[in-house]
């Protein structure tokens, strides 16, 4: 796990993020919609905010493991912990999250057609829940569910062949799926076709899930998960990658690129209940599969596209000037109210025969 050498409180604190933020062009200073980005004292409904267990929960949307070259299948071994962590949704807010390798989402898992997965799943002893594993690329009881139950303390071990191409979400299926989706436990699994991906200049990996606590968006201090919000639907965060706006050179500013080159995303959306409208600013996607389905043919230049809870989608694009490329929920008040933002920093010389700024 990399940890920053400045904390993102301290950096947010120090430097406000109205800047890069800006979404879709309205600028603000120290706020975002109604959302303070400093620490506030925790109010009355709230127990103070927990020491956090991780400084940063959100998945490094590059720590993905590269494309894959062999042409004959292969053994892929996984290993996932499961880990209940209290971390920051923003600074000031903590919330005891649930995750597969202390991130959010897990790992994405790659292989090819054709694989035997040897995947062993251990259940924190620290832990206080049960917990497995789902997932929508294995052909078997429970996507794996009913096998890879465990306890605080256990660990279990099943193999099983991919037979399928296309990016599928895995989960947390344990009664009360919905809560432990929720805290964080989802991801996804790539089956690369047997002749590969075409290549691409990068790769990002990125998950879109929503928290129901029972405070409100910005109050300062420890939020516990609320089962009647859920039921309602009514998430306090819709998040990508577990923290509010963690994703860009307003946080972690890990997704890079420059002028003229391509990326890949592989996006998948745990929910548990919310659909995301996913959209580049300033961009279009050059191609979309939907719902991860790689051998279909390409959606092309779409402005935004639906991904369903429990499914993913593949996505290019590419961009000719530099900008911020704002990856959103173009259901706008998740962005401007609950947290719902990534960004992609495309760096390079502009280019005014395509975009000029001064008439």
């Amino acid at each position: 796990m990399t940890h920053r050498s400045i904390t993102r409180r301290q950096m947010l604190q120090t430097v406000g993020v109205g800047g890069t933020l800006a979404v879709a062009g309205c600028l603000t200073t120290e706020r975002i919609g109604n959302v303070t980005v400093k620490s506030v004292a925790a109010p009355a409904s709230l127990n103070p905010a927990m020491a956090v267990d991780i400084d940063r929960i959100a998945a490094d949307p590059t720590d993905i493991p590269g494309p894959i070259t062999r042409t004959t299948p292969d053994t892929v071994v996984v290993e996932l912990e499961t880990r209940e962590l209290v971390a920051e949704i923003e600074p000031g807010v903590t919330f005891t999250y649930m995750t597969f390798n202390s991130q959010i989402p897990g790992p994405l898992i790659r292989t090819r057609v054709g694989d035997t997965v040897d995947l062993t799943i251990s259940n924190h002893p620290e832990n206080t829940m049960p917990h497995n594993i789902d997932l929508h690329a294995v052909r078997g009881p429970g996507g794996g569910a009913e096998d890879t139950l465990v306890m605080p303390g256990e660990t279990k071990r099943i193999t099983f062949k991919v037979t399928y191409p296309g990016l599928f979400v895995y989960h947390c299926a344990v009664p009360n799926l919905d809560y432990h989706i929720s805290a964080g436990m989802f991801g996804a699994i790539l089956v690369e076709p047997e002749e590969g991906l075409p290549a691409v200049d990068h790769e990002f990996y990125l998950g879109q899930h929503e928290l129901y606590t029972n405070g409100q968006t910005g109050e300062g201090g420890h939020h516990e998960f609320d089962f009647e919000a859920m039921a309602r639907e009514d998430p306090t965060y819709v998040l990508i990658n577990g923290e509010k706006y963690a994703i860009g050179p307003q946080g972690y500013n890990d997704m890079q690129m420059n002028t003229g080159e391509t990326a890949r995303v592989y996006f998948a959306v745990g929910g548990p209940n919310l659909f995301s409208s996913f959209h580049p600013i300033g961009s279009v996607w050059d191609e979309v599969y939907p719902q991860g389905a790689i051998l279909s043919d390409p959606h092309r230049y779409v402005q935004t596209t639906p991904v369903l809870p429990g499914s993913a989608v593949i996505a290019t694009l590419s961009s000719p000037v530099p900008l911020p490329i704002k990856l959103v929920d173009h259901a706008l008040s998740r962005v401007a109210r609950k947290g719902c933002l990534a960004v992609i920093d495309v760096q390079g010389e502009p280019d005014p025969e395509v975009y000029n700024p001064t008439p």
